[in-house]
């Protein structure tokens, strides 16, 4: 074509890129998304060896492992809003402080009680580090391709964490005492805090305006009593007190939506939500991980409990998925340049909810290779995701607004994975005690353990005579797989409407050349 007959544009200046600084910065923030991942898997794997240790009731088992999500989901946009305003890499030194102090202390818990309390720290510093890692990143690379490459960095060490959790917490466990999961967070939490000063530019919102005391506050009330009520219901407990707390989470959820609408500084800007990109990553999100959390409770204990593996040797069953997750965040940056975001996310959770049909068929023997083949399929499926789904956040939110923007994104992740421990988690834990048939010969304090959980009855059969010690673990272990494959179908159902949710509603956005691409910077949606 003749350049004169080339439209007239008017230029632009381009956003800067980043250089090596900033790469070497990415590195270093991409720690704590790995130690948050490496943190969640080895605690799965040292169930098995803390429930024999410190003998917890199957709820305090479920608290134990969501006590950390729960607190993390409440403060998160509190949290966000706070790096926002007093600095995102000083929230990070602080929160990264935290984090190391209270996992010493869930390694020396010497009851299930104040390890409880110490997961729940956990949590309160946790909250810090998550919006504020994103949120740096966000004000890090400011040029789109490189923020989409780096958000895929930032994602795939969750999942690196993942695949090294596993190996790593194996072998501390076959060695050490199941405390020393918690020792691994240290040294790492001592880079962080060395290497961010050096590396990382501080940044906050230049008008940040006052901060609403009532507003965190009102998060906080809104948040809680639902994941209270979810854990009542699960519990077997009044369905009254359950719906009266559910009740009151929501009408604290309408007072902190209508207060963000009217102050000139809100906590979070709700209208975000407006932008469908933004409100449908969050959503897919939420759902995913509320899915994604479930396997991972139950897989480690059907690995080592039902077939017998050692923690070692069950990290290395569960790597190649967590490989292939690593790879598909990286797919995920290349399909983006030629398909739409609905095509992409809805081909990826297809993958995943396939995973979870495998594990509905989970036999009592050999489930090896399904085990290999179905969370290969979800942790490729979910990784091709999860990438989308974070930089279309991001991208919607105006720069001053990204710890806020980042705090939304983390709270669907750990609200969802709270619910999906305590929601599937329970179903789980409630299937197993309707189904757990003890045999003859089992009373007393033997029989009230094996009907709380799976470690329980394995714990109970050392003391019974042999023959009766083997039908106890044979009857459990039938409970707890068919406890699995009802757990497994929910979650198949559930990640088939996040993916025809995503691939219906963002059919349009991103993609080719010529389509509606309505995830850059500050871009409107529907």
């Amino acid at each position: 074509m003749n350049s004169a007959a080339r439209p007239v544009t008017t230029p632009t200046s381009a956003p800067p890129t980043a250089g090596p600084r900033e790469w070497s910065a990415l590195a270093v923030l991409t720690l704590p998304v790995m130690l948050i991942s490496v943190d969640m898997t080895v605690l799965g794997f040292a169930v098995p060896h803390l429930s024999e240790d410190l003998a917890p009731t199957g709820t305090q088992l479920l608290w134990i492992v969501d006590i950390y999500s729960f607190v993390l989901a409440g403060l998160l946009v509190t949290m966000g809003t706070l790096g926002d305003r007093i600095g995102r890499r000083r929230l990070l030194l602080l929160g990264s402080a935290g984090f190391g102090a209270a996992s010493l202390l869930a390694a020396l818990s010497p009851t299930a009680e104040i390890l409880i309390a110490a997961r729940a720290l956990l949590g309160l510093a946790g909250a810090t580090l998550m919006p504020s890692t994103i949120s740096l990143i966000r004000n890090t690379f400011l040029d789109r391709r490189q923020r989409l490459l780096a958000i895929a960095l930032w994602a795939s060490m969750f999942s690196a964490g993942s695949a090294l959790g596993p190996l790593v917490g194996g072998w501390l466990l076959e060695r050490f005492y199941w405390g020393s999961v918690f020792l691994i967070n240290l040294p790492v939490m001592a880079l962080i805090l060395l290497l961010i000063p050096l590396l990382v530019r501080e940044s906050r919102d230049p008008a940040p305006g006052r901060y609403d005391l009532p507003s965190a506050a009102l998060s906080l009330l809104a948040v809680l009593p639902v994941v209270y009520a979810v854990k009542r219901l699960a519990e077997g407990g009044s369905p009254v007190v359950a719906a009266a707390a559910a009740a009151f989470g929501a009408v604290a959820g309408y007072v902190f939506i209508r207060r963000q609408l009217r102050l000139p500084d809100p906590l979070i800007d709700v209208r975000l939500f407006r932008v469908r990109a933004f409100s449908v990553a969050v959503a897919t999100n939420l759902m995913v991980v509320f899915a994604m959390v479930s396997a991972l409770f139950f897989l480690t204990q059907y690995l080592q409990l039902v077939l017998g593996m050692s923690p070692l040797r069950a990290g290395m069953v569960l790597l190649p998925g967590a490989a292939l997750s690593v790879a598909a965040h990286f797919v995920a940056v290349a399909l983006a340049r030629r398909v739409s975001m609905g095509t992409a996310i809805f081909a990826g959770l297809t993958l995943a909810a396939a995973g979870f049909a495998v594990f509905t068929q989970l036999p009592l023997s050999g489930g090896v290779l399904p085990v290999v083949v179905g969370f290969a399929a979800i942790s490729a499926g979910v990784g091709l995701s999860d990438t989308l789904t974070n930089d279309a956040i991001m991208a919607a939110a105006p720069p001053e607004r990204a710890g806020a923007a980042g705090a939304i994104s983390e709270t669907a992740y750990e609200l969802g994975g709270a619910l999906g421990v305590a929601v599937l988690g329970s179903v789980l834990t409630a299937s197993y005690q309707a189904r757990i048939a003890a045999p003859d010969g089992v009373a007393g304090p033997a029989l009230d353990a094996a009907r709380e959980t799976l470690g329980g009855a394995v714990t109970a059969a050392q003391g019974l005579a042999p023959d009766t010690a083997a039908a106890l673990v044979d009857a459990a272990r039938v409970a707890f797989t068919g406890g699995i494959h009802l757990t497994s179908a929910i979650a198949t159902v559930i990640v088939l409407y996040a993916a025809v949710q995503a691939g219906l509603l963002l059919r349009r956005v991103g993609g080719r050349p010529g389509r509606d691409s309505r995830t850059g910077d500050g871009a409107a949606g529907d």
